[in-house]
C-alpha cells in the first residue's frame, strides 16, 4: 500500500487536466473529477484489468460513471493510460463531433462502457454488467478454465441515490447477490441546490445494508490513498454480496470553492486556476502532463496488456479442449446471430386460429431460445400477463437461494420498470447477451429513461409491452396506452412494432433481432387477433405493405395491430352498402418503412387516392402517411374491450362513416398526393 510522491502528482494531473478542458470549453462540471481523482488513480492503477489497445477485450474490468456529469475524470484517465484519445481530444471537450462529448457516450470514446449523464442510469447499467458478467461465467467458464472474472466499479454521486431508478436497481443487486458489483459513492454532500441537508438527509448505510449490501466508509476520500486501497480490497473479498464503499470527499479540493456548489457545474476562474497550479507546482501552461505520470500509467496498461496475453494463451487451451462453448463465445462477441435460427420462426395461414399477439410473442420466444442461447429474458413482475417465459427456462438467480442459479435466462426483475430498461442496457453492453424484457405498454413510459438511452447508445434489446391498447378492457384508463407510441415513435433510433398477426409478428422480432444497434418495442395485444389473408414474414419486414389490393380503389385504409382485422370488416362494407372500394395497408412498423426507397412506399401510399389512418391510439405522427386520421386523442374507458372499441366507433360502422367522409372532402382535389411526397427529406 505504499505510495510516492509521483502518485499525487499523478492525481493533481486528473485534476487539472479536468479544470482545464472546463475552462477551455468555457462548459462542464469540475468540482467531481477533482475530488474522485484520488480513489480514481487508486483504482484504475491499483486494480483494474484493461488494455488501452484493445478496449473491447472480453474479460477487462468494466467501469461505470453513473454521475456522467463529471466525464472530464474518465476522459483524462483515459488519455493517461493510452486509450485512442489525445490531448486534442481533451482540448476538444464539449465540442461539436469531438470523441469527448459533455457526458459519455458508448459509441464516440474508446474505454467507455455505457452512455449515462441522466442521474442513475449508471448505477442500473453497472447491476446489468455484473450480471451479464454472473450469466457468462456460469454459461463459459469450466474446471481450470476461469475465462470470465471480471469485475464491475461503478462512480455514482448524491443525485445518483436520489433518483428512483437507483433505488429500483440496487434492490435487485442485493438480493441476486452479486459479489462482483462494487460501487464508490461519491459523498461530497453537494448537489446543485447547494448543500445536500437542503433534499437529501437519508442514511445511505442502512438503506443499502438493508438491500443486502456490504458497505465500507472511508473517511477521508482525499488523501487516505491506503484507506482507499483497503476498502476495495475488502469488496473484492466479499462474494455474496455487492459492495458500496461510501467515501467522504470534497467536491472541487484545492479550489477557492472547494466544498461548495459552485464547483458543480461552473469552469473554474482564471485567477483560481493560477493558484492551484502554483500550489501544486504544475507549470501554467493548459493540458500539460508530467512525464512520470505518463509513464506511471503506461506500466500499468502494459501489465493489462500482458494480462490479456496470459487470458489468450488460456483462451487458446479453452478452445483446444471446448471448441464448442468458444465458436459460442466468439459469435456473440461479434453479435451475430446463430446461423439458420430463423428458421425456428412460426408461419400462420388463415385457417389458423386467431391468438392474441403477446401469445404469438410468447410462441416466437419459445420457438427460438434454443436456436439463441444468448437470449436473456424477464418481465417485470408481470410474466403471467406478458408470457415472457417459456416452459423450461430456468430462473436467474443465486443458487444459494434455491430459485435457480447463474446460468437460467429469466429475471424476475419485480415491479421495476425503469431499473429493468437500463439494467438491459448494461446487459447488451457486456457483449455476449441479448436481453428482453416485459411489462404492459403503458408501463414503458415509467422506463422513458432507459429506453431513450438504448436508443442514443445503439443498444440491441427488446420490450416485450403487452396490452398495448384500450382493447385491455377493464382495467380502464390508468392502463390504457393513448400517447405512448406517439412518444416512442418520436424517439430517433427505436423500432416500434405493433404486429397484427401471427406473421407479422414473427416478422417484428426478425427485425428485431438482426438489427445490432437498435432497440425494438413490441406493442402486443391482449386480445385474439385473426391470421391475415395476404400477410407475409417477408412483407411485413418492410415495416408496411399492401395486405389488400383492388383496382380502382376509392380510399386506403392504413392501419396497424388489432385494428387492421376490423378495417377488413370496414372494407367489405364499404363495398357493400356504399359501394365503395377499399385498399388495406397495414404499418406494423413506422421507423422500418420509413427506411424503404420512396418508390417502395409510393407502391404502399400511392397518389390519386385519398388515405385514412386506423388506430386506437393519439393521432399524432399519423400525418407523415395518410390525409386523414382516426383515433383516440382522449383517455380511454373501463368495460369489456368490445364495449370499449364500440364506444369509440372503432367498428366497421365507425371506420367506414369516416372513410366516407374522407372520400367526399377529397372528391374535388384533383391527383390528389400521397404524403409520402415532401419537399425535403427530414434528417435521419
Amino acid at each position: 500500500m505504499s505510495y510516492s510522491e509521483v502518485d499525487q502528482v499523478a492525481i493533481n494531473t486528473i485534476r487539472l487536466l479536468a479544470v482545464d478542458a472546463t475552462f477551455n470549453s468555457n462548459s462542464g462540471h469540475p468540482g467531481a473529477p477533482m475530488g474522485m481523482a484520488p480513489v480514481a488513480h487508486v483504482l484504475f492503477n491499483k486494480f483494474m484489468k484493461f488494455n488501452p489497445k484493445n478496449p473491447k477485450w472480453l474479460n477487462r474490468d468494466r467501469f461505470v460513471l453513473s454521475n456522467g456529469h463529471g466525464c472530464m475524470l474518465q476522459y483524462a484517465l483515459l488519455h493517461l493510460f493510452g486509450y485512442d484519445l489525445s490531448i486534442q481530444d481533451l482540448k476538444d471537450f464539449r465540442t461539436v463531433d469531438s470523441k469527448t462529448p459533455g457526458h459519455p457516450e458508448a459509441h464516440d470514446t474508446p474505454g467507455i462502457e455505457v452512455t449515462t449523464g441522466p442521474l442513475g442510469q449508471g448505477v442500473c447499467n453497472a447491476v446489468g454488467l455484473a450480471m451479464a458478467q454472473a450469466h457468462t461465467a456460469a454459461t463459459f467458464n469450466k474446471p481450470g478454465f476461469d475465462v470470465v472474472d471480471n469485475y464491475t466499479y461503478c462512480f455514482l454521486g448524491d443525485g445518483c441515490l436520489m433518483e428512483g431508478i437507483s433505488s429500483e436497481a440496487s434492490s435487485l443487486a442485493g438480493h441476486l447477490q452479486l459479489g462482483n458489483l462494487i460501487c464508490i459513492y461519491d459523498d461530497n454532500h453537494i448537489s446543485i441546490d447547494g448543500d445536500t441537508n437542503c433534499a437529501f438527509t437519508e442514511d445511505v448505510v442502512k438503506r443499502y445494508e438493508s438491500y443486502n449490501w456490504h458497505v465500507v466508509i472511508v473517511e477521508d476520500g482525499d488523501n487516505d490513498l491506503a484507506g482507499m486501497e483497503a476498502a476495495i480490497k475488502k469488496c473484492q473479498e466479499v462474494k455474496d454480496k455487492p459492495s458500496l464503499i461510501k467515501l467522504k470527499t470534497t467536491i472541487g479540493y484545492g479550489s477557492l470553492q472547494e466544498g461548495t456548489h459552485g464547483v458543480h457545474g461552473s469552469p473554474l476562474k482564471a485567477d483560481d486556476i493560477k493558484q492551484l497550479k502554483q500550489k501544486w507546482n504544475f507549470p501554467q501552461e493548459p493540458f500539460h502532463v508530467p512525464k512520470e505520470v505518463y509513464e506511471l500509467y503506461g506500466k500499468h496498461s502494459s501489465e493489462g496488456a500482458a494480462y490479456e496475453e496470459k487470458w489468450n494463451q488460456l483462451m487458446s487451451k479453452y478452445a483446444e479442449k471446448f471448441p464448442k462453448e468458444y465458436e459460442d463465445l466468439l459469435r456473440r462477441q461479434k453479435g451475430d446471430l446463430p446461423e439458420g435460427w430463423e428458421k425456428n420462426l412460426p408461419v400462420y395461414t388463415p385457417s389458423d386460429a386467431a391468438v392474441a399477439s403477446r401469445k404469438l410473442s410468447e410462441t416466437v420466444l419459445s420457438k427460438i431460445e434454443s436456436a439463441i442461447p444468448e437470449l436473456f429474458g424477464g418481465s417485470a413482475d408481470l410474466t403471467g400477463s406478458n408470457l415472457t417465459r417459456w416452459k423450461e427456462a430456468v430462473d436467474f438467480q443465486p443458487k444459494a437461494t434455491g430459485l435457480g442459479d447463474y446460468s437460467g435466462r429469466y429475471v424476475r426483475y419485480g415491479v421495476r420498470e425503469h431499473g429493468m430498461g437500463a439494467i438491459m442496457n448494461g446487459l447488451a453492453a457486456y457483449g455476449t447477451i441479448l436481453p428482453y424484457g416485459g411489462t404492459f405498454l403503458n408501463f414503458v413510459s415509467y422506463a422513458a429513461g432507459a429506453v431513450r438511452l438504448s436508443a442514443l447508445s445503439q443498444i440491441r434489446c427488446i420490450w416485450v409491452a403487452t396490452h398495448d391498447s384500450i382493447g385491455l378492457g377493464e382495467d380502464g384508463p390508468t392502463h390504457q396506452p393513448i400517447e405512448t407510441l406517439a412518444h416512442f415513435r418520436a424517439l430517433p433510433n427505436c423500432m416500434v412494432w405493433r404486429p397484427a398477426d401471427g406473421n407479422e409478428t414473427s416478422a417484428a422480432y426478425y427485425v428485431a433481432l438482426t438489427s445490432k444497434h437498435t432497440p425494438s418495442i413490441m406493442a402486443l395485444s391482449r386480445q385474439n387477433l385473426p391470421q391475415l389473408e395476404g400477410s407475409t414474414i417477408e412483407k411485413a419486414s418492410k415495416g408496411g405493405y399492401v395486405l389488400r389490393e383492388v383496382a380502382g380503389a376509392n380510399v386506403t385504409l392504413v392501419s396497424t395491430g388489432s385494428e387492421v382485422s376490423i378495417c377488413l370488416e370496414a372494407a367489405k362494407y364499404l363495398e357493400e352498402k356504399h359501394g365503395v372500394k377499399a385498399r388495406i395497408v397495414s404499418i406494423p412498423c413506422f421507423e422500418v418503412f420509413d427506411a424503404q426507397s420512396k418508390e417502395y412506399r409510393l407502391s404502399v401510399l400511392p397518389d390519386g387516392v385519398p388515405s385514412m389512418s386506423v388506430e386506437v391510439m393519439s393521432t399524432m405522427g399519423w400525418e407523415r402517411y395518410t390525409h386523414e386520421q382516426f383515433g383516440i386523442n382522449r383517455f380511454g374507458a373501463s368495460g369489456a374491450y368490445k364495449d370499449v372499441y364500440k364506444k369509440f366507433e372503432f367498428t366497421p360502422e365507425g371506420i367506414a362513416k369516416r372513410a366516407v367522409a374522407t372520400i367526399d372532402f377529397w372528391k374535388d382535389v384533383p391527383n390528389v398526393r400521397s404524403p409520402i411526397n415532401r419537399a425535403f427529406q427530414q434528417l435521419i
